[in-house]
């Protein structure tokens, strides 16, 4: 069976600047995005709502969540992860450089905590921590046709996808963030690391034929 990519959710920009928007001109959402390789189905980025996502899936792809097999997650942003409640049954994963990045963060912020702290702060932490532990590292390959590539810049641990098809398609998370910043040649101004998320831009439009940007409906390059 060959390997098919279906845009479940087309996410979007709470702003995108070259609209000359405000902040806060909508809520952000990220795309999601199903891959079926032979029997095995991957999610990526299941950002709506749990109930509005699973509605989505059925519309899209008349699929239930018991059906996905693997979550995976561009990087940790909660905006990616919203619907991550109703995939229970799948397998969590995200890549390493992430997902060590993540840790560090939670482990800082709880050991800075102080006396004078609200207690739902600590609650907050705590559900953080065990989100976060449900999840493991990436390997290079997901499956037959899909590889992780590490695509850092947009957090410490951003990754992509490759999926290895009739076309190469990138689902690339942030590190393309929409089509605007990539006509423009623009990495989002929000990246941690600037520099990184400009040699990972340039190297995934290496690499495509087909970008699925983190925050918009699916381009064909060339």
């Amino acid at each position: 069976m060959a390997v098919t990519v279906d845009v479940i959710n087309i996410g979007t920009l709470s702003r995108n600047r070259f609209w000359e928007e405000a902040p806060g001109a909508r809520v952000a959402h990220a795309t999601t995005t199903l891959i079926r390789d032979g029997d095995l189905t991957i999610l990526v980025d299941p950002s709506l709502p749990a109930e509005l996502m699973a509605h989505r899936l059925d519309e899209r792809a008349g699929i239930t969540p018991d059906k996905i097999d693997i979550v995976f997650l561009t990087n940790f942003k909660p905006v990616h992860r919203r619907g991550l409640p109703i995939f229970s049954d799948a397998e969590w994963v995200i890549g390493q450089v992430e997902h060590e990045a993540v840790l560090d963060v939670l482990n800082h912020a709880m050991s800075g905590m102080g006396p004078g702290d609200v207690n739902v702060s600590l609650n907050e932490l705590n559900t953080e921590f065990e989100l976060a532990g449900r999840f493991k590292p990436v390997g290079d390959t997901l499956s037959e046709h899909v590889d992780f590539f590490p695509a850092y810049g947009a957090t410490a641990g951003s990754g992509a996808l490759l999926v290895r098809a009739a076309r190469t398609v990138v689902v690339a998370g942030d590190a393309i963030i929409n089509r605007d910043y990539l006509i423009n040649g623009r990495v989002w101004e929000r990246c941690v690391e600037p520099e990184s998320a400009r040699e990972s831009f340039s190297e995934l439009l290496e690499i495509a034929d087909v970008v699925i940007p983190g925050h918009d409906n699916i381009i064909h390059l060339g």
